[in-house]
């Protein structure tokens, strides 16, 4: 089998020495780098690898944003390269996902390398890779610190949008539509996953399909039946289901209705 392979690393000494034991493999016939994750992103898209050894800290767009701009069920077979040796680690090796914590050696990098390999020749289990994959990153993410910007692409860019800028936040099937004061940006997630890496002070879900920034909110008002309508500072109106009344009052007042 011979394989294209692309390697993704802000630090170029840990990128250098993956690119030289890939070097190595009589199996590797292209082999491509990057130091940033926009750049992992557009080239992803572009050349479609077949493995991507990918490093999850990077500044700017984590391993974990390049993932979620590209998509699990579209990314390549993918070896996670990580420094947090803790709960990275566990989560790896919980869903049964290749890693290689740094710094690692020829012996460990010949076994991540044979692994992805296998999964590679094995070409029925892409979907339950892409399942373990997601498990072990939505166990990352809880552990991880809320979003501050959001990577979104646009056309062939991937842009980053400061969450203080997102408006709300409507479902919309299989994607969301991320609205800010002057444009709608499209992101491939569920709301439930995204909401889950929203700071919960600043985003609440009023209603199934809709996730508002609660310091955008100007007004409430009451309508029917236990509903209210959410006017934000853009002039928008959205509906608030009855049920999340009360938990909307206690987050912005710190205190429930009485």
């Amino acid at each position: 089998m011979k394989l294209s392979v692309l390697v993704v690393d802000d630090e170029p000494i840990a990128r250098q020495a993956i690119v030289r034991l890939l070097r190595d493999d009589p199996d590797v016939r292209e082999l491509g780098e990057c130091g940033d994750g926009a750049t992992a992103v557009q080239t992803v898209r572009s050349r479609s690898p077949d493995l991507v050894f990918l490093d999850i800290q990077m500044p700017a767009m984590s391993g974990l944003d390049v993932v979620a701009a590209i998509g699990v069920e579209r990314m390549p077979a993918t070896v996670f390269v990580t420094a947090f040796e803790q709960y990275a680690v566990r989560a790896f090796e919980t869903h049964a996902v290749d890693y290689l914590v740094k710094p690692f050696g020829r012996e460990r990098f010949a076994d991540a390398l044979a692994r992805a390999k296998m999964r590679l020749a094995n070409g029925g289990a892409g979907n339950v890779v892409s399942a373990r994959i997601m498990q072990a990153l939505e166990s990352l993410r809880r552990r991880d610190d809320y979003l501050e910007r959001l990577p979104v692409r646009v056309g062939e860019q991937v842009v980053f949008v400061d969450v203080n800028d997102i408006v709300w936040i409507k479902a919309s099937r299989n994607t969301v539509l991320i609205h800010l004061a002057d444009r709608v940006h499209e992101l491939r997630e569920t709301m439930a996953g995204l909401g889950e890496r929203l700071d919960p002070r600043r985003f609440v879900r009023v209603h199934r399909s809709a996730i508002i920034n609660v310091r955008r909110v100007q007004t409430i008002h009451p309508w029917f039946n236990g509903h209210h309508v959410v006017t934000m500072d853009t002039g928008q109106k959205l509906r608030m289901s009855r049920y999340q009344h009360e938990a909307f009052l206690q987050l912005v007042t710190g205190r429930a209705k009485g």
